[in-house]
Parts: structure tokens; C-alpha cells; sequence
């Protein structure tokens, strides 16, 4: 039988064939060629994909899990979903791993909107909306959009990740600074390092550092921007917004809010982050959220003054370059906005439901993080392999829960990360606790060498 390796020992080998690799000699095609005229050139030694960055991460994970005899819980494949239950290879289980926050999905209204727009539209946009013209289900969109933040403007486009990185290389360049989260969303962060703007990362929700760091810089920048986020994905916790308005506009900042998780979730009505605050729509500069989320369609937004959205429609590449948003997505999301309105007791249940599993989560001795019970409540484990653990156990008792690993956390911050929806009841959420406890519990008992 071979032998069993743990994690450590694991990463140690992986380690020594990277070094195996680096020792190498240089590849055919960085060595001089002879001056011999006439002679044939060596064939050129390929390049190795196995070389990047984080490769070796992603070898130990699988090499672990396959050892541990551990289902990868990645890319697991859904055959079927029922309001909150998914089935998974033949099971039907409770689902903790969807945005669907306000259970509108399946919603007859939502489908049959996102069918007729297909019968009168077709399923494409066919062109970028700056040539093949705006489709009235467009400006439909946007309106609402607006509405909901009580702005002058929004603007749609096909991805959130990509609307982040546009829109912020469009707004800032050389001379300008950016200020933002320790834990903001992968997207802020490429569209700052593409911008090629100075930019500084502050600690998560500090905004007494804000406040110190531009009293000390402000003068030396064009433009500043300061990027947060009104529910954070990972840790389920919120800015002090109304702090950050007042610092913003004292120093001539632009306070830029990305409300992916938020819209739905904050609020008495589900408006999100300026509903929740006590805040108006334009207190904040740049609006900025995703459709795929409580708004059960696909695509990103931003809204806000009627100069900012016309300049985006002219000069950001995420827009200009990019198609249209398609009919069905942009009726599915108007309907939704729509059934939001109608439909203010699913905000209730929902904010119900987050608060009840983040109560029952302490009280069980769970580490749940920062989280303040809304619709994102993480478990911290401790570390990526005890992660993978807990999450196959609870598939196993019926529960689609997903681990956070590192790097996208810390490795000590390894988590699993809980979604709540207002279609989840409250046995499910007692059911999943328990099985969660009892699945950390016998994690504990597993010696990984450190």
C-alpha cells in the first residue's frame, strides 16, 4: 500500500519538484544559437503551465483530498434545484451556497418576464449597445436601477466582476489614489492595479485610518477614490456609511459602494445599503451592484449622477466593447425589482432567518467571524484542509455548504460560508447547525502536521 502523507508532507514534496523545476537549465530558447550558417536551430523546450503561480495550491488540495478520500467540494455538479434544496449526484439536500436571497428565482412572474422578452427580443443583444442602439428593456432596467438608489442614472452591463474592473480603471489613472477595504471583492482590486493608479489598503472598516491617511495626502492626488462594500461576501459585516460620507466629502473624496450582496438583504424594504443607513442615494458617488444575486438574473450595474453614467457610456471598455445586456436578463431583473417591492415580508423572513443562524451558530460555540447576522454568515475553521473536512461531512448529512480557502482568506481564517435565504425554515437552519457541530467536532480529532 503507498504511503499516506499528510498535508504538511504534501506541500513539502510539491515544494521540492518546484525546485527540481527552477534547478533545470535554461531552455533551448534562452541559450545563444550557433553562428554556424545554415545549421538548423535546436527545437525550443516548451513552457510549463505547472510553472504559475498557486499551481502548487492547487496540486496539494487535490492530492490531499484524494488521499483523505475527500470529494473535492469545487465545481460540484447540481442536477436539479427546488427552492432551497439543490440535488447533488442523486441526493436532494438543504442548499446554503446560493445568492437566490429573497427565494425569487423560480418566481412565475420572473419566468414568465424572461420568456416574453425572449418571444419579442430573441436571447442576445446581437451588438454593443454604442452601435446596435439601446433595446427599450434597457432603459426599462435602469430605470428601475435608479429608482432603487434615488439617483439621477444607472447603467447595465453583462458581468459584475467585469463592471468593477472597468469602471475603475475608467475613473482613476496615474495621479490619482485609491483607498480601499482590506476585504473588498477581487474585482475592486483588478480594476485598481489595471487603472494604474496609486492606491493604499486599509484596514477593514477603518475609517478613523481614512480619515488620518487623507488629512496627511490628500493634496498630493488629483482624484481619490474610496472603495467599500455594503455587505461583505466573506465575513457578512458592514461599513460605517454614514461616517464615510462625511469623510469623503470633507476631503473631495468620491466614495464608490459595491452592493452585490446588499440590495435584497439590508433595509426594511430590501434597498440596500442607504435604506439600511439612513442615507440618501446621493450621498454615495458610485452605486455599483450585480443582477445575479437577489435580482435572479446576470450582469453588473452602476448608478449614480446623470455626468457619471453619461461618461461611462461613452468611455468605459466594459461597456462600449462589450454587448448588450440581453433581453431575458434585463426582464428577469425588472421583474424582480418589482417583486421585491411587492413582496417586503421576504426581506422580513430573510433578516429573521440570518439573525436566527448566527444566534444559534454562537450559542453552539461556532466562530462565526465579524458577521452581524444578515444574509452571510461564515463558520471559521482554522485551516483550508479541516474546511474541505467539515464541507464533505455535511454534504454527506445533506447540507450543500462551501469552504472559503486560502488565498482567498488567510489560512488561519479558513471558513465555511453560509448563505441564507428567506426561503429557508427554521428547522433547516437548527438541522444545519447541529450537523455543522458535530462535522467540527470530529474534524478535531484529525492531527495535521503543522
Amino acid at each position: 500500500m503507498a504511503e499516506t502523507l499528510d498535508p504538511g508532507q504534501l506541500l513539502d514534496q510539491l515544494r521540492q519538484e518546484r525546485r527540481t523545476r527552477s534547478e533545470k537549465p535554461a531552455p533551448v530558447s534562452a541559450r545563444k544559437a550557433p553562428p554556424e550558417s545554415g545549421r538548423r536551430a535546436p527545437p525550443l523546450d516548451a513552457p510549463s503551465f505547472r510553472d504559475l503561480e498557486g499551481y502548487d495550491q492547487m496540486r496539494l488540495m487535490k492530492a490531499a483530498s484524494e488521499q483523505f478520500d475527500l470529494a473535492s467540494p469545487f465545481f460540484r455538479t447540481i442536477d436539479a434545484v427546488r427552492g432551497t434544496m439543490a440535488q447533488i449526484g442523486g441526493q436532494w439536500v438543504s442548499n446554503f451556497a446560493s445568492y437566490d436571497y429573497l427565494g425569487l428565482n423560480q418566481e412565475p412572474a420572473i419566468r414568465s418576464a424572461a420568456q416574453t422578452a425572449i418571444d419579442q427580443w430573441g436571447v442576445s443583444a446581437n451588438a454593443s449597445r454604442l452601435v446596435g442602439g439601446d433595446k427599450r428593456f434597457h432603459g426599462e432596467l435602469e430605470a428601475r436601477l435608479a429608482a432603487l438608489y434615488q439617483v439621477d442614472a444607472a447603467l447595465a452591463m453583462v458581468s459584475g466582476h467585469a463592471t468593477n474592473v472597468s469602471v475603475v480603471r475608467t475613473l482613476v489613472g496615474a495621479g490619482d489614489l485609491v483607498l480601499m477595504d482590506a476585504l473588498i471583492h477581487n474585482s475592486v482590486a483588478e480594476g485598481v492595479r489595471a487603472s494604474g493608479a496609486a492606491h493604499l489598503t486599509f484596514p477593514h472598516n477603518d475609517v478613523d485610518w481614512i480619515d488620518r491617511r487623507l488629512a496627511a495626502c490628500r493634496d498630493q492626488y488629483r482624484h481619490v477614490l474610496i472603495v467599500t462594500e455594503g455587505l461583505y461576501s466573506m465575513d457578512g459585516d458592514r461599513p460605517d456609511l454614514p461616517r464615510l460620507t462625511e469623510i469623503k466629502s470633507r476631503h473631495g473624496a468620491w466614495l464608490m459602494v459595491d452592493e452585490a450582496h446588499a440590495l435584497g438583504v439590508l433595509g426594511e424594504t430590501g434597498r440596500g445599503s442607504a435604506e439600511a443607513h439612513g442615507i440618501a442615494g446621493t450621498d454615495v458617488d458610485i452605486w455599483m451592484g450585480t443582477l445575479s444575486k437577489t435580482l435572479s438574473s446576470c450582469g453588473g450595474y452602476i448608478a449614480g449622477s446623470s455626468v457619471l453614467i453619461d461618461y461611462l457610456r461613452f468611455k468605459c471598455p466594459g461597456f462600449v466593447y462589450s454587448v448588450g445586456l440581453s433581453a431575458p436578463n434585463a426582464a428577469a431583473a425588472s421583474a424582480a425589482i418589482d417583486a421585491m417591492h411587492n413582496a417586503p415580508e421576504r426581506v422580513a423572513t430573510l433578516r429573521d432567518n440570518g439573525a436566527l443562524f448566527r444566534r444559534l451558530a454562537q450559542d453552539a460555540g461556532l466562530d462565526t467571524g465579524l458577521s452581524e447576522g444578515h444574509a452571510i454568515t461564515p463558520v471559521v475553521v482554522g485551516d483550508s484542509m479541516r474546511a474541505v473536512i467539515v464541507a464533505d461531512q455535511l454534504l454527506q448529512a445533506g447540507f450543500n455548504v462551501l469552504p472559503i480557502l486560502f488565498p482567498a482568506v488567510p489560512e488561519k481564517a479558513a471558513r465555511l460560508r453560509f448563505f441564507l435565504t428567506s426561503g429557508h425554515d427554521e428547522q433547516q437552519i437548527r438541522d444545519v447547525i447541529a450537523a455543522t457541530t458535530a462535522a467540527m467536532t470530529m474534524a478535531s480529532t484529525w492531527n495535521f502536521r503543522k
